[in-house]
This record gives structure tokens, C-alpha cells and sequence, in this order.
């Protein structure tokens, strides 16, 4: 596995001077953001896929800090109800995908989206339980008639650009929240949908990361290391569904947090230890959203706290067996 940063957090400056710290850092790769909420700070496409010379520009300036990318990342509705909105974020997702073919990239991130409720909505309904019946209904409508065909056909446009991992972030709010929903949207429309696992989005649903990592076995494509802290006393009198704002940390049932200041090491030693076992090699790449951190001494302590339970090496074999 290599240590990776999602550039993001570092949108305050130009593309080279970040990744000259992050090089500092001894960080290895980078996880640019390309459209949609991540933007377009350190990699704006329009201007990119215009500028033949763009590429290797790029791929000599990454050389020059060491540095190799992980995914392009470009979270976004695809599906939203409102047209210009859905159209936005499939124009982004392909202009990334060609983005990636000149960077050599296979893999993007981004979400599942969530449709409305009926053809004429106007804003998206996230569906959270199975009675009344209507939700039933509703559930029918976005899977099987707008969030399926809408994948089926994305997946086909973006592998003629060679992006063969779509890495689905699992977050509330969207269709694709946890492991049974993107393994159901991976069973309709094939393996080139998978996972970006955010443990930070698992944890306050309650689930365990490290036994969701073993259920997505081989559905892996990238990996955010965000961590999320519990406030069991507010979760104690009004649950783990909290619309309040991040800021309001005292009142919250939970905030996300830099990894480290949610859960331990021990934690973090688990999900890692099963990502390796799962044939997980890829990138660990940090998001920093901590409210209560500056993005330096978040992404820094980040930086340390991962560097203490990353698997680097293969195992090789087993001496003692």
C-alpha cells in the first residue's frame, strides 16, 4: 500500500507547491480533483484535454516531486432530478475519464447519486426505510429506472477511455451508502463498479470497517482515510441520523475527525490488516474535513498516525509454517 492525499484540503494553493509539501511529507501519491464538490483547483479538464502539451507537463511535474496518482475524483449527483444538475455531473465524469486516458489513470471516484422520487422531482429523496409502502415504490423508481440504466451506461462511455474502476464512494444522503447497495449496483451493471472505502462514512452508520472491507472482498478500488468521532450521549438521546450543521461539534452525534481522533490505532491496524488480507495494494489516501484541525496539522498528524500501520511490503512466505 502507499501513502496518498486527496489534494483538496490543499485547494489554497497552486498545483506544484502543494504537491512540493506533500512531497515533503514523504506522501506517494496524489488524488486529484477533477469536478463535481472536489472541483478543479490542481487539474481544471476544459483546459487540460485543450492544451496538447498538458499531459506530459503534468506527468513531468509529478515525477519531479515523486509522486504517481491514485484516482481523479470527481463526486458528484449523476442522477439528480434536475436536469442541468444531472447533466453537470456527467459532463465532469467524462471529461475526467479523458482526463484519465492521457494520465494513464484506470481508475475515478465519485458518487452513486441519488434520484428523486417520481419523474417530475425536483430534488433528490434518500430513502432510509422500508415502510410505508411508498418507500418500496420510490426505491423501484431510482434503482431500476434511473440509477441502473443511468451506470450502464456511464460504465460503457468511460471504459472508452480506459477507466475500467468507477470507485463509488459509500455515503449517506445516496443510493450506494454501504456494502449491500454497492454490491447491488455492482451485481446489475458489472465489475468495473466498486468501492472507494471512507471508513468515516461507515462508522457513524455502525458499521464495522474492517468486516465491510471483508464483505466488499475484491470491490475495492480506492481507500479515503477520514475517521469519524462518536458522541455517544448525544447518539444516546437522539441516534446516529444528524442533519445539524459540522460545525456545531458539542451538539452533534458525530464529526468527522483526522485519523486517529475518532478511533486508534488498534482501529486502524484492523482495517488495514483486512484491506491487505482482501488483496487490497493500492493507495491509503487521506481526506482531511476535521472542523477542530487547521489542514496542515490535520494532514500532518494524519500523515504520522498512517505511516504507523500501513502495510508497505508483501508478506513473502510463511517461514514458520
Amino acid at each position: 500500500m502507499k501513502l496518498g492525499v486527496m489534494t483538496v484540503l490543499l485547494g489554497a494553493r497552486p498545483a506544484d507547491e502543494a504537491f512540493r509539501y506533500l512531497s515533503s511529507l514523504k506522501v506517494q501519491t496524489v488524488e486529484i480533483g477533477t469536478g463535481g464538490y472536489p472541483g478543479t483547483r490542481h487539474l481544471n479538464p476544459a483546459e487540460f484535454l485543450a492544451d496538447s502539451g498538458a499531459a506530459a507537463a503534468y506527468m513531468e511535474m509529478l515525477k519531479r516531486y515523486n509522486l504517481e496518482i491514485s484516482a481523479l475524483s470527481t463526486h458528484y449527483n449523476h442522477v439528480h432530478p434536475q436536469k442541468e444538475i444531472a447533466e453537470k455531473a456527467h459532463n465532469d465524469f467524462i471529461n475526467t475519464c479523458k482526463v484519465a486516458q492521457k494520465l494513464g489513470v484506470d481508475t475515478v471516484v465519485s458518487f452513486s447519486g441519488c434520484p428523486g422520487d417520481h419523474p417530475g422531482a425536483k430534488y433528490s429523496n434518500w430513502v432510509t426505510c422500508s415502510w410505508p409502502d411508498d418507500f418500496q415504490k420510490i426505491l423501484e423508481y431510482q434503482w431500476n429506472e434511473v440509477l441502473i440504466p443511468y451506470w450502464q451506461s456511464a460504465v460503457k462511455e468511460a471504459a472508452n477511455y480506459g477507466v475500467t474502476r468507477i470507485a463509488l464512494e459509500m455515503h449517506p444522503g445516496f443510493c450506494v451508502y454501504n456494502p449491500s447497495s454497492l454490491l447491488k449496483l455492482r451485481n446489475a451493471v458489472g465489475e468495473a463498479i466498486g468501492a472507494n472505502f471512507d471508513p468515516s462514512h461507515l462508522f457513524w452508520q455502525q458499521i464495522k470497517p474492517s468486516e465491510a472491507v471483508k464483505a466488499l472482498k475484491g470491490a475495492i478500488y480506492h481507500f479515503h482515510a477520514k475517521d469519524t468521532k462518536l458522541d455517544m450521549a448525544n447518539i444516546h438521546v437522539n441516534g446516529v441520523l444528524d442533519t445539524g450543521h459540522y460545525g456545531n461539534v458539542l451538539e452533534r452525534s458525530w464529526v468527522f475527525r483526522t485519523v486517529g481522533y475518532g478511533h486508534d490505532y488498534l482501529e486502524w491496524k484492523e482495517i488495514i490488516s483486512a484491506l491487505a488480507a482482501a488483496g487490497y495494494d493500492r493507495s491509503i489516501s487521506i481526506e482531511h474535513e476535521d472542523s477542530l484541525m487547521s489542514v496542515s496539522e490535520g494532514l500532518e498528524k494524519a500523515v504520522s498516525f498512517l505511516k504507523q500501520v500501513i502495510i508497505e511490503e508483501k508478506p513473502g512466505g510463511m517461514w514458520w509454517a
